[in-house]
């Protein structure tokens, strides 16, 4: 397991992770984005070179050294990470590209199953990774897409949620924490009411493990879709953890190389879990690198890690209210390290890019949460996440850069 020093010694973790050194427009870098993407520490990065540098070949199909070697490190991979989310069995775990695909391989593999007249049930919180293959879903096969409602603070409407479901609610999918407000929703009692109502459960966790630890057997979910570049880990790659006998059920998501048990010119027959549900030539060091992210976030003290954002969000929620004119969107008591708001008669692209002149980064737009936007009745908010690398003192950068844009416009 990769070494970490204590999570309070902020500036010994920050010195693991190269880019957060360096400057931008001739201001040192804030880089307060990291719903949208985390930066990686030297020990993810040192992974994944050195496999490329002495390791690199395709996996199951050699007998050579390389060969088996890259096959251990991909499937020692697999194996942390299904420890991280105390999966029962390594087969649950799933790579795909990121919790896109691994939201659209259970739509397009559970959803073979569901009928005209079946329900999905969603919630106005979620992202676009969340609706989008659901409504595509729901146009083929003649199903019903039902949308639990959102309080004013930015939490689910459990009462919303609770009833509408019915015995049509074949299944329920809702994210675990909100990318565009930070909110940690009750996922463990959602699942519990969506069970008990018959559904088959579906976490977006993209937002999940960078701040949590996140335990699927706790939850009770029966899938749990992650992407590795917002856990500190590469891109291109993530997990879709589902549980062992549901996906037995399930057809392959696609077809090709390696998901093959046999292949005559008359039939296919396919392989058992996970090989099944990965055609082709993985994304190998990205797995490889996922699972030195897994390490090192297991490495970390868990409970200082969460102590730490949780003052970086107390600090920034005081201190952004304090600025007039300026609006902070989703309030709910349960968050991570999240804060989106709107200022008075600015836009908040214009918020974006004067905060970039300073070295601040953060991120303006709709979040890929065009409902949710609507629902509050707005087109978007500028939104600055952060991770447990960023300091109190970054958080007054941020304050002293709004303040600037303030003025710009007063």
């Amino acid at each position: 397991m990769v070494e970490a020093p204590p999570i309070m010694d902020v500036d010994t973790v920050r010195a693991q992770f190269p880019i957060l050194s360096r400057s931008v427009n001739g201001k040192p870098l804030v880089y307060l984005d990291n719903a949208a993407t985390t930066q990686k520490p030297q020990a993810v990065i040192d992974t994944v070179s050195h496999f490329y540098a002495h390791e690199n070949a395709n996996i199951h199909r050699g007998v050579h050294y390389l060969s088996m070697n890259a096959t251990d490190a991909y499937d020692r991979a697999r194996a942390t990470i299904a420890r991280a989310l105390n999966a029962e069995f390594e087969q649950e775990i799933i790579f795909t590209r990121g919790t896109t695909e691994s939201i659209n391989l259970v739509a397009h593999s559970f959803g073979a199953r569901l009928q005209p007249g079946d329900e999905i049930l969603i919630t106005k919180l979620e992202h676009h990774a969340n609706i989008v293959p659901w409504q595509i879903l729901a146009e083929e096969r003649g199903l019903t897409l039902r949308w639990a409602d959102v309080t004013p603070s930015g939490e689910v409407d459990l009462d919303s949620f609770q009833s509408l479901l019915s015995e049509k609610t074949k299944l329920a999918a809702f994210n675990h924490v909100s990318n565009a407000l930070g909110t940690i929703n009750p996922v463990k009692e959602m699942t519990r009411l969506a069970k008990a109502a018959g559904a088959t459960v579906l976490v977006d966790g993209a937002q999940g493990p960078p701040h949590l630890l996140v335990d699927v057997r706790d939850i009770g979910c029966d899938f749990y879709a992650l992407s590795g570049h917002k856990v500190f880990g590469p891109d291109g790659i993530g997990v879709l953890y589902g549980r062992h006998e549901l996906l037995e059920t399930m057809p392959p998501y696609q077809g090709g190389g390696d998901m093959i048990e046999r292949v005559t010119m008359e039939k296919t027959t396919f392989r058992g879990l996970p090989e099944r549900f990965e055609a082709g030539t993985p994304n190998i060091s990205g797995a490889i690198g996922l699972g030195a992210a897994f390490d090192y976030l297991q490495s970390l003290g868990w409970e200082e890690f969460h102590a730490h954002e949780q003052a970086l969000l107390k600090r920034a929620t005081e201190r952004l209210s304090e600025i007039k004119g300026l609006t902070i969107h989703g309030t709910a008591p349960e968050k991570v390290a999240v804060v989106s708001f709107t200022m008075d008669g600015i836009h908040p692209h214009d918020i974006g890019t004067i905060l970039d002149t300073r070295g601040v980064a953060i991120r303006a737009g709709h979040h890929c949460t065009q409902p949710l936007m609507t629902h509050f009745g707005f087109t978007g908010t500028a939104r600055a996440s952060f991770a447990f690398y960023n300091t109190l003192a970054e958080v007054d950068q941020l304050v002293e850069a709004i303040q600037v844009v303030h003025q710009y416009f007063s």
